[in-house]
């Protein structure tokens, strides 16, 4: 089913890929993490045709994960700097750095995230903020929120069925 056939949905992971759920998109971000934020820097380093560049963009504009801001008057130009929302989509790609090093780096690790101090590679894990906990299927279950609509109650309902069912 394409981005346009789907239904709005409540899930926050179906939510976050309605936004972001596109590869160029990630890698934007990713460069814009690393403090690339002008068109041109995202165009060499991507390989990106500029039209598709522009979308993106836009739309990381438009989804308030970057800001637009005018660097010089004549002739215009922009740059796309993250926000609190894009700088908070960090972690998401620290995850997926960490779990395409772990999963998928065949030829040995190409990029990592290193202490400034130490210049030891880092081991991320995800962590509860409130218990300092590690999420993990130990620790944590998934549970309809208390805005939950049908979709959600729904596809948990499902899930507790199947995990009952297999047991």
């Amino acid at each position: 089913m394409s981005k346009s056939e789907r239904a709005p949905t409540q899930c926050p992971v179906g939510r976050t890929l309605e936004r972001v759920g596109d590869g160029w998109t990630f890698l934007i971000l990713r460069d814009a993490s690393q403090g690339l934020s002008r068109f041109d820097q995202f165009e060499k380093s991507l390989g990106v045709a500029p039209n598709i560049l522009t979308k993106r963009l836009t739309a990381l504009v438009e989804n308030g994960l970057l800001e637009k801001r005018r660097y010089q008057e004549r002739p215009p130009r922009y740059e796309y700097v993250l926000t609190d929302r894009g700088r908070d989509f960090g972690s998401v790609l620290t995850a997926m750095m960490a779990f395409g090093n772990r999963h998928f780096a065949i030829e040995g690790v190409a990029g990592q995230l290193v202490d400034r101090q130490t210049g030891l590679a880092a081991e991320p894990i995800l962590v509860d903020r409130v218990s300092g906990k590690p999420i993990s299927d130990e620790n944590f279950a998934y549970s309809p929120g208390p805005a939950a609509g049908r979709e959600v109650l729904d596809r948990v309902a499902f899930m507790a069925q199947q995990a009952k069912e297999k047991a």
